[in-house]
């Protein structure tokens, strides 16, 4: 199951934040990934619970499990706790908008 949660995450790094133009995996909207007997839960956040582009990020998020076979339904929970801040970011993103 790792290596399919590997498989999800690396998907999950094409979806681009279409506000930002960086991977979601960058910006650390994804807080968690699970897989079991064909279904992927992918627990996540957004940059502000008001996000207007919430629905379309949800639809890429869904798009990209399609590149993962083995993935044949996806759970996608918004959660709110704990909420994002820039801390998240990974490292690299964090340095090339000079916030390190």
């Amino acid at each position: 199951m790792e290596m399919i949660e590997d498989k999800i995450r690396e998907a999950l790094k094409k979806v681009i934040d279409p506000e930002l133009g960086v991977s979601i995996v960058d910006l650390g909207l994804i807080y968690d990934v699970r897989y079991e007997a064909g279904e992927a839960e992918i627990e996540m956040t957004l940059t502000s619970p008001g996000c207007p582009l919430a629905p379309v990020i949800d639809k890429k998020v869904r798009d990209a499990m399609k590149e993962v076979p083995e993935v044949k339904k996806v759970i996608v929970d918004l959660v709110w706790d704990p909420p994002w801040s820039t801390e998240a970011m990974s490292e690299e993103l964090r340095a090339e908008l000079g916030l390190d």
